[in-house]
Parts: structure tokens; sequence; C-alpha cells
């Protein structure tokens, strides 16, 4: 049995059947990121002793018959966003002092509480304001999609895309600015959630643009992410965007199909910035769609997607530029300098220029409210080209935002799934639907997942257990 490869579901059924303990399943993957990780960069920190502490525990609870519930002993890793208690988070920068958090994230201390059990953290991209995942500053994760050519693996949620790709951890949690789950999801070939703004608390979160931020699940299954979206869900005391609003169950309706739903996809023409191998899938995902009894609905967008994609730029630099800029006009600053020369455009943008941007957002949402209407989502490639060698893209524009920024700027929930590859590199559909209609996403996507026999196929490489795990080990009971 490989566990590496096996979802956080299938992972709690065979726990709960005693197939095998949580301490096996840790030591296994354990085992694996001391193995990968040199050559992968995916993880900033490894908490190994912990882990193994805490999966006994939940090993312990099984055995008296008080698992917490369908996650107990499942592993999963935290971006370097994410406060965890006892330890530094550095956003990727060595500009932040490394001083131990007093407590850990909402969103940490949610999974913990449901009993899963925390490896360790995993690689940003500087402050989280970057698309292609590079981070010269702290290292750059390696995507495990290409065993001869480093590939980028998409950003800013990087170390937390390979990590779950190659089979180290099951479950991470990344954020999404502009498509800092998505990106890197699709270039890793998982699946990504920018959940609704207000779902998830961000207590405990190094911001970006507050605006825009969110925090969402990266996962191998579409059922895995629902089921932590909706652990992570709930009232936030430190992130007044979740008050009052209520939990939607994104379980609900999972494998109700999608017969008679009216799918929504721009103009083909709009899209022509993608790669052909791209829109190949893309079309063959419609098609597949159509065939499972959705109703595709072609319609061209309000405006061009590089509206949308500058507007959300715009919003973005200016709240970066005001929260960083101390550490960019530091002397000497730490701040890589590409980051530093991205953040400081937004020396250049007054308050009315930002009152003006948020004037624009309204009413393109007032206008992209009625281009909605009628249907139950918006289908959208979720990045316009595959993952493209390491070298020299660090200073140069990244073309993800294109496709990615509209669902942050709409205040939309945006689900990335794998929808093939082209070229031996992985491609991913986005299932935008409306604020808080998050189930509707992982119902869409839970159909094709089915219908298709899974979406998710480990990177040539990655697929054997990193070693034998001993029969007696497996089957030891508990402690």
């Amino acid at each position: 049995m490989n566990l590496a490869f096996l979802s956080a579901t299938d992972l709690g059924r065979a726990l709960a059947q005693g197939e095998f303990t949580s301490e096996a399943l840790v030591s296994e993957l354990l085992g694996r990121i001391q193995t990968y990780n040199p050559k992968l960069n995916a993880f900033v920190e490894v908490y190994g002793e912990p882990a193994l502490l805490a999966a006994r525990e939940s090993d312990r609870r099984r055995s008296r018959n008080q698992t917490r519930g369908p996650l107990d002993g499942i592993p999963f890793a935290a971006k370097d966003l994410f406060d965890v208690e006892g330890h530094p988070t550095l956003a990727g920068s060595k500009a932040l002092a490394a001083t131990a958090a007093a407590q850990s994230a909402t969103a940490v201390r949610r999974l913990l509480a449901e009993g899963m059990v925390l490896l360790g953290k995993t690689h940003t991209v500087e402050f989280a304001y970057g698309s292609w995942g590079t981070n010269p500053s702290c290292g750059t994760p390696i995507n495990p999609r290409d065993p001869l050519v480093q590939r980028v693996p998409g950003g800013s949620s990087s170390g937390s895309g390979v990590a779950v790709a190659a089979g180290l951890v099951p479950v991470a949690l990344g954020t999404d600015t502009g498509g800092s789950v998505r990106s890197p999801s699709a270039l890793c070939g998982v699946i990504g959630m920018k959940t609704s703004l207000g779902l998830i608390g961000r207590g405990g979160v190094q911001p970006l643009a507050l605006v825009f931020d969110a925090v969402g699940p990266m996962t191998r299954s579409v059922e895995d992410a629902a089921l932590i979206q909706a652990a992570l869900q709930g009232e936030d005391p430190d992130d007044p965007s979740t008050f009052g609003v209520p939990r939607s169950n994104s379980l609900v309706d999972l494998d109700k199909g999608i017969s008679g739903l009216t799918l929504r996809y721009p103009s083909m023409e709009s899209l022509k910035s993608a790669e052909p191998g791209v829109l190949e899938r893309f079309k063959e995902t419609l098609a597949d769609l159509e065939a499972m009894g959705a109703v595709l609905d072609e319609v061209p967008l309000p405006r061009p997607l590089e509206a949308y994609a500058t507007l959300t730029a715009n919003i973005t630099t200016v709240e970066a530029w005001n929260r960083y800029q101390h550490l960019v006009e530091k002397e000497p600053s730490l701040v890589d300098p590409e980051i530093a020369t991205r953040m400081s455009r937004g020396k250049t943008m007054s308050i009315a220029d930002y009152l003006g941007y948020l004037e624009q957002r309204r009413v393109m949402q007032t206008e992209f409210h009625r281009y909605f209407a009628g249907a139950n989502a918006i289908l959208l490639p979720s990045s316009p080209i595959t993952a493209k060698p390491m070298e020299g893209v660090h200073t140069t524009n990244a073309p993800f935002g294109l496709f990615t920024r509209l669902a942050n700027l709409m205040d939309l929930a945006s689900l990335s799934i794998p929808m093939g590859d082209a070229e031996g590199l992985p491609t991913a559909v986005q299932i935008m639907v409306r604020r808080f209609a998050d189930p509707m996403a992982y119902r869409i996507a839970r159909a094709l997942e089915v219908q298709r026999g899974g979406l998710f196929t480990p990177p040539r490489g990655y697929e054997q257990p990193h070693r034998a795990v001993a029969q007696n080990a497996l089957y030891a009971g508990f402690p």
C-alpha cells in the first residue's frame, strides 16, 4: 500500500478500519520529506518529533473510541504565512524578525482541533507577492512534474503545491490574493480552492492585501478539499470579515451531479493568450461537462480579462506598499530587489488613486453580477501556460494573474482542478461561483472527477513508497 498518494478521505477510512496507525503514516511521510525535500525544497521547517507525538496521541484516542472525526490522525502542512505557536513566521523573507509566534493561526488551530497532525511549514514567494513561485532569498520549490528540467511551481503557495503533488503530505494550507492557491495547484497538478472571503478566518496569517486575501485548501481530491474547507469554516475573533457569516456546508450535494446546471464561459477570442495545449484541454473539459448533462453557455465577458487583472494588481500594490514600505526602504533592505521593485509601484499611487480603484471595482462588480445572471458557475482555464523552466523567470512578468485575478476582484470563490496534461505537464480549469456558493464549485468538480475516474496523477519518479513499511508497523495496533 502506497500511503503517500492516498487521499485524506481514504486515509481517514483506512485509519478507522485499523489498516494502519497514524504513527505509521506520519513516519512514512517524514521519511519521504527527508528523502525528497533536499531536491524539491518544499518545506521551510519540518516538525518531526512533535508530529510523531501528535500521531501517537491520535492513535490513543482511536483506541479509546474518542476519535475527533474523519480527519483525526491525517497529516497536513501550512504555508509560511500561517503562525505556528513557538515558531517564527518569516513569509519567505529575510527582512522579518525571527520571532516565535505566541499562538497558531486560527486555520491551523481548527485543523489541529480536528486531530490533524502538522508536519511543517512550506515555502512561499516573499510576502506572497509573486506568481512564478520563485524566491531567491529563501529558496524556490521545484515543480515535481518534470524529472529532467527544473520548472517553476507557481506561486505564491509554491511549497504547498509541491508538497501535495509529490506525495509529501495529503493536505496543505495556502492563501490566495490574486491566484496564489490556484496557480501552483494548476502547475503542480493538484486541487486548490480560493474560498469565499469571510468563510475562513485569517487570524494569524501574514497579510498581503486584506481586501483580497483568502485562505484555501490544496489537496489531491475534490472531496478532500471540501472536507478541509468544512473543518476550517467559522467565525474568527481575529478576522472581522467572518463576523455574522453563516457556515456553508461544502460537502452538501457533493455527489448530486451537474445535469441541468448552466455553466458559462467567455469567448475563445478572450482566451487567445493561452497556449494551444491549454485551450485544447479546456475545450475537451467543456465537452465532457456538456455530455454529463450541463448546459454550456458561451458569453463574452463585459470587459477584457486584462482590465480585471490590472485593477486587481493596482489595489494589491497599494495595500502591499502600505504594509511593507518600511522594510523595502530600510537601509540596507533585506527584501529581494525584484519584490521591492514590484511593491515600489505603490509609492506612485495616492489615496485618491486607491479610492478610484475601489470605485472602479464597484462598477465592475455590478456589471459582472448581471453577466453571471442565469448561470451556476463560470469556467476559465486556471493558467494560460504550463510550468516553465526556472531559469530567468524571476524578473519577468508572470501571466497567471490574467486568468485568476478576476475571481478575487469580483469576490467569487474559485476552485482549480486538473484537466489533463499538455506535452506532459498539467493544465487546469477554474470553476468560479458566486460568493458563499462554494459547495456548487465542489459539486461540479466532483462530477468531473467521478466521470474521469480521478483528476490527480502522481508525478513520475515519486509513485513508489519511500520505503517498504514493515507489516508489523502498519498493523501493530495502537500504543
